[in-house]
């Protein structure tokens, strides 16, 4: 414990550079600014969430990439099981935290959705909502082959991905040791989201 100190406000600085359309060129110059300013902060804070719960013991840290995007942005992941993850975004706006499920096969999402544990899920999901959460992904714009319209979960077997996201904020504390704790909690606020997929949602469905 004690590897994570917060990003300091120089990762601000970095960031700010990096905003817009810099050239390949200005990539180069920032990397190791970048580096040690902001990726390597998300890595200390994965560590030490892992430190405090073997759960999230299964993590990866984004890299750089050709492309803009990552050089704007860190993220990371927490491993949750097959195709469930909890996100850490840290950027400009400060830091965002989601749970997430993606769906390689629909079936086994669409049969636990519409079965008895569907009901679980809509009161998981009333209770991230009512903590901050927004709910998003990839929705039909139809209720899937071979379930009447008229479901009273149809908003939900629309979803080809399911995402809860809460947007932590850009506060001071994000300098400080402090911002482990608002992470933690949020995860531990997806807990039972992300203990539902694991139960009731398999890929090979």
């Amino acid at each position: 414990m004690g590897r994570f100190d917060g990003w300091p406000e120089q990762a601000f600085d970095v960031l700010l550079r990096l905003d817009g359309e810099p050239t390949m060129e200005e990539r180069r110059r920032l990397r190791d600014d970048r580096e040690r300013l902001v990726r390597q902060p998300m890595v200390a804070l994965l560590q030490d969430i892992a430190d405090m719960d073997p759960a999230y013991e299964d993590f990866f840290v984004w890299g750089f990439d050709k492309m803009i995007w990552p050089w704007q942005r860190q993220r990371a992941l927490f491993l949750m099981g097959d195709g469930n993850q909890c996100i850490v975004t840290f950027d400009l706006d400060g830091l965002v935290v989601q749970g997430h499920r993606w769906n390689r096969r629909l079936g086994g999402y669409r049969t636990a959705v519409a079965g008895p544990a569907g009901e679980q899920l809509v009161d998981i999901l009333a209770t991230l909502q009512g903590k901050g959460y927004e709910l998003s992904g990839d929705v039909m714009e139809r209720t899937p082959h071979g379930f009447p319209p008229g479901h009273d979960r149809a908003h939900l077997l629309r979803h080809r991905t399911l995402t809860a996201t809460k947007d932590l904020g850009c506060e001071d504390w994000l300098h400080t040791p402090t911002a482990r704790a608002h992470v933690f909690d949020a995860l531990e606020e997806l807990r039972p989201f992300m203990r539902w997929l694991a139960d009731h949602v398999h890929s090979d469905r």
